[in-house]
């Protein structure tokens, strides 16, 4: 059996089972979240947006398709690797490392998606803080978009099953010391192979907490892709805008 556990985005991010296993996810409501942020925090034409951790590119390319100037990273050599076909004068992609600054400023900063708190070194999701304050040009905006983990939590789903595109994943889901975990199971090509996913179960208070030991500032805090206001217990999402 292949298992990867170290480092488990570097490897589970870079095979193509991780694309087949969430190619269902919801791109209206990733556009339309899009759409309700940039209007929110009124980001005019052509500004400069830096994508952080962007995967394989789908909310870079619908910003950059509604008028805005994007930089897209991730550390997945494959995911960037995909996303590159899609680039254009104002749209590009490169590989880095979100707890390391660029080496440019934006007028907003977006981590979305749960795309933060999977560094085995848990000084690294500071760092990665930190990195967001430098990439940002004065009066620039941050937002990250985690999970609310006390909704997850409450309402985590121990053990399913999916089959997508022939491949049957089992997935396992507990919490375990401080961290979100979600073990993947499948078998292909006669192989079988073990994934898992760790994130830090960060509330609002631990961001809070990074935010100033950063020195940012915490704006708005919404629950979810309507940017409806934040409630500890019901909201899905927990929506952090900062500068």
């Amino acid at each position: 059996m292949t298992t990867n556990t170290k480092d488990w985005y570097a490897s589970w991010f870079n095979t193509p089972f991780y694309h087949i296993l969430y190619k269902d996810r919801d791109h209206a409501e990733a556009m339309s979240f899009m759409e309700n942020l940039t209007s929110y925090l009124n980001i005019p034409e052509q500004a400069h947006i830096l994508d952080l951790a962007c995967g394989r590119g789908r909310h870079s390319i619908y910003l950059n398709s509604i008028g805005y100037n994007v930089t897209g990273l991730d550390l997945s050599e494959e995911s960037i690797a995909f996303a590159k076909q899609f680039e254009t004068d104002n749209l590009h992609f490169d590989v880095h490392d979100m707890s390391k600054p660029y080496h440019q400023q934006f007028n907003a900063v977006f981590n979305l998606f749960t795309s933060f708190g999977y560094f085995e070194n848990e000084a690294n999701n500071l760092n990665t803080i930190k990195a967001i304050k430098s990439n940002l040009k004065e009066n620039g905006v941050g937002v990250i978009d985690f999970m609310n983990v006390n909704y997850v939590i409450q309402n985590l789903i121990d053990k399913d099953e999916k089959v997508v595109e022939g491949i049957l994943f089992s997935q396992k889901r507990y919490e375990e010391n401080g961290y979100i975990l979600k073990d993947i199971t499948f078998e292909s090509n006669n192989q079988k192979h073990h994934y898992q996913e760790r994130v830090k179960a960060l509330n609002l208070n631990d961001f809070k907490a990074m935010f100033k030991m950063a020195g940012l500032t915490l704006l708005e805090v919404f629950g979810d892709y309507k940017l409806k206001p934040f409630h500890s217990v019901t909201s899905e999402r927990l929506i952090l805008t900062f500068m």
